[in-house]
Order: C-alpha cells, then sequence, then structure tokens
C-alpha cells in the first residue's frame, strides 16, 4: 500500500445461527474521503464486485436487498453484474423517487433505519447491501441485527464505511457490535480488503484487521 492515499476496506463473511447457514458479511472501508459524494461514487462499484465474486451464479435469481438505496446507485452496478431482483429501503421519499426513475427495482420501501425497524420479512434476502450510510450521523451501528434478521441463513451482508477522521468514533462503535455479534456465533467474518485510492479502485490489498473498521467499519464476514 502506497503511504498518504485514501483507502477503502472491502470484507466477507456471513452470518447467522449455525456453521453452515448464516449470512455472510462484505463491509468495505473508505479512508479519508474528502468528500461523502466519493464514497459513494466507487463504493457501489466495490460492493456489486464483491457480491458478484462469492455469490454463487446464476445471480439473476437471488433476492437482494439495497438499505438506504438513494437513487439507486448500488443496484446499477448490481444489474450491470447480472442481479435482476433487487429491493431497496430508504428514509427519503425524494431518494425513493429517484430509484424508483431507474426502474431497476422491484419494490421500494420508506423507511427511517435505526427508528423504524425494517418493514420486511425475516430471512427473507439471499443477500442485503448498505453502502455510504455507514457513519457519524447516519446509520447508527444499532441498525446491524435488522439487517441481518432479513437475510436468510448463509446469505450475504455487504457493508461500506470510511476511515476519516471525523467517523473514527462511529468506526471503533461499529467494529465492537461486529465482534460482538461474531462472537455470539451471528455471523462469521470471511475476508476484508483495504482498497487505495478507492474513489479510483487504483489498488485492493487484502487485510486482516479484525473486525469492520470502516467509516462505519464494516468487514464482511460469512455465516459459520
Amino acid at each position: 500500500m502506497t503511504a498518504g492515499l485514501p483507502a477503502m476496506s472491502r470484507y466477507w463473511g456471513h452470518s447467522g445461527n449455525g456453521s453452515a447457514g448464516r449470512p455472510r458479511l462484505f463491509p468495505l472501508t473508505a479512508g479519508s474521503p474528502q468528500d461523502v459524494a466519493a464514497l459513494e461514487y466507487r463504493a457501489p462499484h466495490l460492493a456489486a464486485a464483491s457480491l458478484a465474486f462469492a455469490f454463487p451464479a446464476p445471480h439473476a435469481e437471488a433476492r437482494l436487498l439495497d438499505v438506504a438505496c438513494g437513487t439507486g446507485l448500488v443496484a446499477r452496478e448490481l444489474h450491470r453484474r447480472g442481479f435482476r431482483c433487487l429491493h431497496g429501503v430508504d428514509g427519503s421519499a425524494g431518494m425513493l423517487e429517484r430509484a424508483r426513475s431507474t426502474g431497476l427495482y422491484q419494490e421500494l420501501r420508506l423507511c427511517v433505519l435505526g427508528r423504524d425497524p425494517l418493514p420486511l420479512p425475516t430471512e427473507h434476502y439471499d443477500a442485503v447491501t448498505l453502502v455510504g450510510a455507514l457513519g457519524e450521523g447516519q446509520v447508527p451501528s444499532t441498525v446491524l441485527p435488522e439487517l441481518l434478521r432479513v437475510t436468510k441463513p448463509g446469505g450475504f451482508l455487504c457493508l461500506t464505511t470510511r476511515s476519516n477522521p471525523s467517523n473514527l468514533r462511529y468506526k471503533a462503535e461499529l467494529e465492537v457490535a461486529l465482534g460482538q455479534l461474531e462472537r455470539s456465533g451471528a455471523w462469521q467474518k470471511l475476508l476484508a480488503q483495504e482498497v487505495e485510492y478507492w474513489e479510483r479502485a487504483a489498488k485492493v490489498v487484502p487485510s486482516w484487521r479484525g473486525f469492520p473498521s470502516t467509516t462505519s467499519a464494516f468487514h464482511p464476514i460469512t455465516a459459520a
């Protein structure tokens, strides 16, 4: 890794009860970004690439939930990689309208994460993504159990977070929460990767620093 460059971490894993069926998590960590827009630009690509790499084919049959979907940046990347059954939730009605205009989502729902439970069935999704919204003043780390609840046993959870100074406290809280969930058997980390110059996807370097440490430091974990 080149010193002084922005970095993003990518993680894989699953969650759930029992080593054969926990949902898997793929967290991405962006370090020292100049602004959130940059994270949202690169993170969707990296998150979708992670899922496409680890997800068993065929992708078109998998049901995915895009949490904090915003305008649909993640859906665009997932669609490019063959995923077709995409559902989304967001706390902004305006964002949901923009996401709906893409024509990529089969279902969209309004939900303020951290305040309201996800209006969705338990163990319903093959994969859940939360990209670009895990950070200070955004989605609280207390939302993790809800993400796991709606993920099927053996499914995937893909998260992104930043490592900039203003987000270090949140990142630490997130790592604690992820660590507690792994120790309780809720999920198991598979892989953590750090990407330098993540806004340009210039470099991806494997990193095993323990539990998620992204803006909402998340390391993908795989259900045992």
